[in-house]
C-alpha cells in the first residue's frame, strides 16, 4: 500500500511532465497502428483467396513478428538513415509488428463471412471489389476487431520498450526510476500505461460496436423474446 500511494503522490506531483510522456507514448504507439492498417487491410484482402500467397505472408508476417523489438530498435537506424534516438526508429519497428499481426487477421476476419452471404452477393451482380468492401469487410469488424484490441494494448505496451535507446514515452518512468533507485516513478509508469491500455481496449470495442448496429439489434430481438417467453 504504502508503494501505491507513493506512487499516486508521484502522478499528482509530476502530473505536466507525466502528461507529455503520455502525449508522446499515444503519437508513438497510434501512429503505427494507422500505418498497419493501411497496408494490412488491402493486402489481406488480396492475399486471401490466393492459397500459396497467402501462406507466404502468414509465414514472413509471423517471423517479422518473433523478431525481439530491442534488436529491431538496433537495426532499423543504420538500415534506414537514422540515428537511434529518433521517433521514427520505434514508429518503424512497430508498424512492422502492427502490420505482421493485421495481415494475419485480415484474411481470418473475411473467412468468417458466411458463405450463403457472399453467394448471395454475387448472385445480384457484386463485383469482388464492390462485395469485399460492402458486404464482406462491413460483416467481418466483430471478428477484427477482437485482433485490433490486441494489437493496440500490444503497441501501448511496447513504446516502453523505446526508453531503453533514448526515444521518449512513458518508459522514461521505467529507466529514471531504476537509475534513481525510486520504485514509485516505476509503478507510476505501470499504472498509467496500464490505464492507456485499458482505456483504449475499451474504445476500439465500443467503435466495434457501434459499427456494427445489426448486432445490437440481434441482441435486443433476442432479449425480447427470452422475455416473450
Amino acid at each position: 500500500m504504502r508503494l501505491l500511494r507513493g506512487a499516486v503522490e508521484y502522478l499528482v506531483d509530476n502530473s505536466g511532465e507525466i502528461f507529455g510522456y503520455t502525449k508522446t507514448h499515444l503519437y508513438l504507439a497510434l501512429v503505427p497502428l494507422i500505418l498497419g492498417l493501411v497496408i494490412a487491410i488491402p493486402v489481406g484482402a488480396l492475399i486471401r483467396r490466393v492459397p500459396w500467397l497467402r501462406r507466404i505472408t502468414v509465414t514472413v508476417a509471423s517471423l517479422s513478428y518473433t523478431i525481439p523489438s530491442l534488436a529491431l530498435f538496433v537495426i532499423i537506424p543504420p538500415l534506414a538513415g537514422l540515428t537511434a534516438i529518433d521517433p521514427l526508429n520505434v514508429i518503424i519497428a512497430l508498424t512492422i509488428y502492427s502490420t505482421a499481426l493485421l495481415v494475419i487477421a485480415v484474411p481470418a476476419a473475411l473467412d468468417s463471412v458466411s458463405p450463403m452471404i457472399v453467394d448471395a452477393a454475387d448472385a445480384v451482380g457484386y463485383g469482388p471489389l464492390r462485395r469485399t468492401l460492402t458486404v464482406d469487410m462491413p460483416l467481418a469488424v466483430p471478428v477484427f476487431v477482437s485482433s485490433l484490441r490486441v494489437v493496440v494494448v500490444t503497441n501501448i505496451a511496447m513504446v516502453s520498450v523505446g526508453a531503453l535507446i533514448g526515444v521518449g514515452g512513458l518508459g522514461k518512468l521505467f529507466t529514471q526510476g531504476y537509475q534513481r533507485d525510486y520504485p514509485d516513478e516505476i509503478v507510476a509508469g505501470i499504472i498509467v500505461t496500464l490505464a492507456l491500455a485499458l482505456l483504449f481496449d475499451r474504445l476500439v470495442f465500443v467503435l466495434g460496436r457501434a459499427a456494427t448496429p445489426w448486432l445490437r439489434a440481434d441482441t435486443r430481438a433476442a432479449q425480447a423474446k427470452g422475455v416473450g417467453a
